[in-house]
């Protein structure tokens, strides 16, 4: 039996739609219930096993409050570097696919919302020293 593989473009589209979701805090279920669909529909949209239709692309895109541009932003880009590990997203180069990858992971989103709310400059520059101290990367010294 010959397994189907997600059309690439489906795949983009629902890891976009997916990363929007988080960044906002919604659940599949909450998204689910504003398309009146099962979480498990939303979760085969986000992984891109179904392909999602104009019309409730569009709807998607009020729900989640953004232009419906956003689901195809970078699309060129990640489409002609082919896939990425891990068969999801597909990504100009392994770094930018794992940061695709930690926006899109529940960490990445506390994260990165808690980072930019930090207003002193000196004080996230000495966060993002930290953690690369922690990774073992060089600390640049500007």
């Amino acid at each position: 039996m010959v397994q189907k593989t997600p059309n690439p473009v489906d795949v983009h589209v629902g890891s976009r739609m997916r990363m929007r979701r988080m960044l906002i805090g919604m659940s599949q279920e909450a998204l689910g219930n504003a398309l009146g669909l099962t979480f498990q529909q939303v979760q085969k949209y986000e992984k891109g096993a179904n392909r999602i239709g104009a019309s409730r692309l569009y709807h998607i895109a009020k729900i989640l409050d953004v232009n419906i541009s956003f689901f195809f932003e970078d699309m060129a880009d990640n489409l002609a570097a082919g896939p990425k590990h891990g068969g999801g997203f597909a990504a100009a180069d392994e770094q930018s696919g794992y940061v695709v990858d930690f926006l899109q992971s529940t960490d990445g989103v506390a994260l990165m919302s808690a980072y930019v709310k930090i207003k002193d400059a000196a004080i996230r520059r000495r966060i993002l020293e930290l953690v690369r101290t922690l990774a073992n990367e060089p600390v640049d010294d500007e």
